[in-house]
């Protein structure tokens, strides 16, 4: 088979999620299965790195897709154009966005349809893109790969889509997340956090992730335990973050959160496994891999009682309602009063993150990908 792979968000030190997610599955499936040609198409000068098999043809296919305008000329008539004579067999659509005009058959994954829950979260320009376009997508496709159960349900209850055309295939952890030594611990503590323990977010900053929340739960947890506890946020300034930052000049334990901005792989594998504890209060997710990935690393996880959380985080983490700080604040105190509720969330997380696999997630949407291709 030939097999077209829109990598255009596989960009080195900007992987999310749904980037995490393309570069963990084709980087297995391409050698798994030496025998089939990937053409990866790019929207600009990739890192070599992504390119890690003899069988992938990779090519850049301009112009730069990043906003609706450029979106609908790179999947409607650039892309199309560059495989037209290609004899591609399948085009897997990795970021939730199709082609319409192609008639090569489409896989297309979607992580979450947070747009419709929370429309006031996404720029008004892309929020009017996905509105139109998304059932537009679903239809298109051939088959529909969904990363949680209460996504696909989400999908069927929105916009009606025939179940059996709807396939889960679940994230998992990456491999370099686990636990570290005690020396290790407190080295990154003394780089991180001036040698304290620190509650962790990790992820973008934009308002579906609820920073404001947790910096006011973060708040109440010092002011109804005294100690020296740090507050650490991994993650870019993705976009509408100006209240986190105005929020923070008159915060008034300014002094213990850390802005770290976007993290390394290699590192925040470590400053996770480091944590005290992960807190992810995020008002929607499609799947959570920050939960899952502080469980491998068996650092305990307080996270969203919503969406797919509780989903991905099974009865292995403390839940709360993301727009109750309160809440947040009681199990952040909860964990840290009680050393034997912490010592078995870390026991139940890593049986909860062993159940997910990233090798078995390649099988699964191999199977797909044929199925899709008609094989």
């Amino acid at each position: 088979m030939r097999i077209a792979v829109n990598a255009i968000f596989l960009q080195a030190n900007q992987l999310e999620g749904y980037g995490h997610y393309a570069h963990e599955v084709f980087s297995r499936l391409v050698k798994q299965h030496p025998e089939h040609e990937f053409i990866f198409l790019f929207d600009r000068a990739f890192d070599q790195k992504f390119v890690s098999a003899e069988n992938i043809t990779p090519l850049v296919v301009s112009p730069k897709a990043r906003h609706p305008l450029s979106f609908k000329y790179w999947y409607d008539i650039a892309a199309p154009l560059t495989l037209r004579n290609k004899k591609v067999d399948v085009w897997i659509q990795a970021f939730g966005f199709a082609s319409l005009t192609t008639s090569i058959p489409q896989l297309l994954l979607v992580h979450d349809l947070a747009f419709l829950h929370y429309p006031q979260f996404i720029p008004w320009y892309h929020r009017r893109y996905y509105q139109r376009y998304t059932p537009r997508f679903l239809k298109k496709a051939k088959t529909v790969v969904t990363v949680s159960d209460y996504t696909r349900q989400d999908i069927i209850d929105r916009y009606q889509l025939p179940a059996e055309k709807i396939h889960v295939v679940k994230g998992a952890a990456r491999h370099s997340f686990g636990p570290i030594s005690w020396q290790e611990k407190e080295q990154v503590k003394d780089g991180y956090a001036d040698g304290r323990e620190y509650f962790l977010f990790t992820g973008g900053i934009h308002p579906r992730k609820n920073l404001l929340n947790l910096l006011k739960a973060f708040s109440l947890f010092k002011k109804w335990q005294h100690s020296n506890m740090k507050l650490l946020v991994a993650g870019r300034l993705a976009w509408q973050y100006d209240d986190v930052l105005a929020k923070l000049k008159t915060y008034k334990y300014r002094n213990d959160v850390v802005l770290l901005d976007y993290v390394p792989e290699d590192q925040l594998a470590k400053l996770t496994a480091a944590a005290y504890a992960m807190v992810y209060p995020s008002y929607f997710e499609g799947f959570g891999l920050p939960i899952i990935e502080a469980m491998q690393s068996e650092v305990p996880v307080i996270t969203s009682d919503t969406s797919s959380m509780p989903e991905t985080g099974g009865d292995a983490a403390l839940y709360a309602g993301p727009s109750d700080p309160d809440a947040i604040a009681k199990q952040m105190l909860n964990l840290y009063r009680d050393e034997s509720l912490r010592a078995r969330l870390i026991t139940a997380g890593k049986e909860q993150a062993a159940r997910f696999s990233w090798d078995a997630t390649a099988a699964q949407l191999w199977e797909v990908i044929l199925a899709t291709a008609g094989k």
